[in-house]
């Protein structure tokens, strides 16, 4: 038995591909650029204005201090990890920057480190 009607696309499953000339292509959407409402205040994005202050600057600071400082208030200062700033002070403050760098125990057995102004790194 033989049916005449059916179509073969159907029959085993193989579709044939649409026309797809005939179909309208999708553009891609234009960007637009967002504008303050009137009246709107506006971050001054001046060039006067003063950079924040870096972690190197904030440590610089901390070891010209007379006392100097320990190695947990440079932790605490920039939230590096301890081997961190060991390696900037030797490293950085030491052999990039040229600074002599002094290391103390005190009485209290807590090491101290503080910048040698009478010295010079060598």
């Amino acid at each position: 038995m033989r049916v005449a009607d059916t179509d073969q696309g159907e029959s085993t499953g193989i579709v044939e591909p649409e026309n797809l000339s005939s179909q309208a292509v999708a553009t891609p959407r234009r960007r637009v650029r967002k504008v303050p409402a009137a009246g709107a205040v506006v971050a001054n994005k001046s060039k006067n204005s003063k950079p924040a202050e870096t972690k190197t600057e904030m440590v610089l600071k901390k070891l010209r201090l007379a006392k100097g400082t320990t190695l947990e208030g440079l932790i605490e200062a920039t939230g590096w990890q301890a081997h961190s700033v060991r390696g900037f002070l030797s490293g950085t403050v030491k052999k990039k920057l040229g600074l002599s760098l002094l290391s103390e125990v005190g009485k209290d057995g807590v090491r101290r480190y503080r910048l040698d102004n009478k010295a010079k790194a060598v």
